[in-house]
């Protein structure tokens, strides 16, 4: 277990790097010729591999952080439960939206986030809604259940629409920094009524996390999920970094009107996720527990009666 924690924080710390040398080279050294001719060539060849292959490398960095993290807190078979139907819906919504339009509207990727399934969606793109839907969803959960693992319905239902939420506010600042800045790695056909989005993007985003999300709920049943406070490290730095990535490049790069979505990716997404994640159970151990757990084995020696000494050595 303990090569298991070192794994996923090597992945999360390269997840992260890797996300600060692509804001790097986007914000401060792509816009500026002449630094990238002053490097050497040893420099000139990492930039130019860092533009080209960077997006695929913290996105697969950030999808195997996430999945040893599941593999250690959840188990196998329920990582496989969330795993399996989110990058395969996904994928389906994607190249159905690259080729019909619906649900997201008319796009279609450009290059920079790897190889191109069916030449249309890049292999990355289900990996990413895949790590974000999960620490999206546990955040979710963990909050409304309180550490206790099983919901009512109403609660199930409230943690699907509360993880599809947070995974679409991330959006909001994610598809105008990826798509309306200098090196887009996406675009849309159209202009969107919503800072260049179309409004049926977002409704895109918010059905595609739901039904992937009530799939994993389907699969998770009868599996308790117990998550304390002290396990959400990982899902919130894991969302607030990719929000921060996506939001950095956005009011940077982009005009101030910019700022609105960015807020209301605050308000809808990250403000949320702070309070679900401290709303979780703490961790047992604490002084209250700790007392508990006392009394209880002091009332459970009370009701022992004492045995005679003959008795003991029968």
């Amino acid at each position: 277990m303990k090569q298991l924690l070192i794994a996923e924080r090597i992945c999360l710390i390269a997840h992260v790097f890797s996300m600060a040398f692509g804001l790097a080279g986007l914000l401060l050294i792509l816009p500026r010729p002449e630094l990238v001719m002053s490097l050497p060539p040893a420099g000139q060849t990492l930039f130019q591999w860092g533009m080209v292959g960077g997006g695929v490398v913290y996105i697969i960095f950030g999808a195997a952080a996430v999945a040893l993290y599941g593999f250690r807190t959840l188990g196998l078979g329920a990582t496989l439960a969330f795993l399996i139907p989110s990058v395969f819906l996904s994928l389906g919504s994607e190249l159905l939206g690259t080729s019909t339009g619906f649900p997201f509207g008319n796009y279609h990727y450009l290059s920079g986030l790897g190889y191109k399934i069916a030449g249309l969606v890049p292999f990355t793109i289900p990996l990413s809604w895949f790590y974000l839907g999960l620490v999206c969803y546990i955040i979710a959960r963990a909050g409304l259940s309180g550490g206790k693992g099983e919901l009512n319905w109403v609660r199930q239902l409230g943690a699907i629409a509360l993880g599809a939420m947070l995974l679409t506010a991330w959006d909001f600042v994610l598809d105008p920094a990826m798509s309306q800045t200098s090196m887009p790695f996406w675009e849309f056909e159209e202009l969107g009524a919503f800072f260049g989005m179309p409004y049926r993007n977002l409704a895109g985003w918010m059905g595609t996390g739901a039904l992937f999300m009530s799939v994993a709920a389907f699969f998770w049943r009868k599996t308790p999920i117990r998550l304390e406070r002290s396990e959400m490290g990982l899902p919130l730095i894991v969302y607030v970094v990719n929000f921060a990535f996506g939001a950095i490049i956005t009011i940077t790069s982009l005009d101030s009107r910019f700022w609105f979505p960015t807020m209301l990716a605050v308000l809808l997404g990250v403000v949320p996720a702070i309070v679900l994640s401290l709303m979780a159970k703490p961790a047992i151990g604490n002084a209250t527990d700790a007392i508990a757990a006392s009394l209880d084995k002091s009332a459970l020696k009370s009701e022992i009666p004492p045995q005679p000494v003959g008795a003991l050595r029968k």
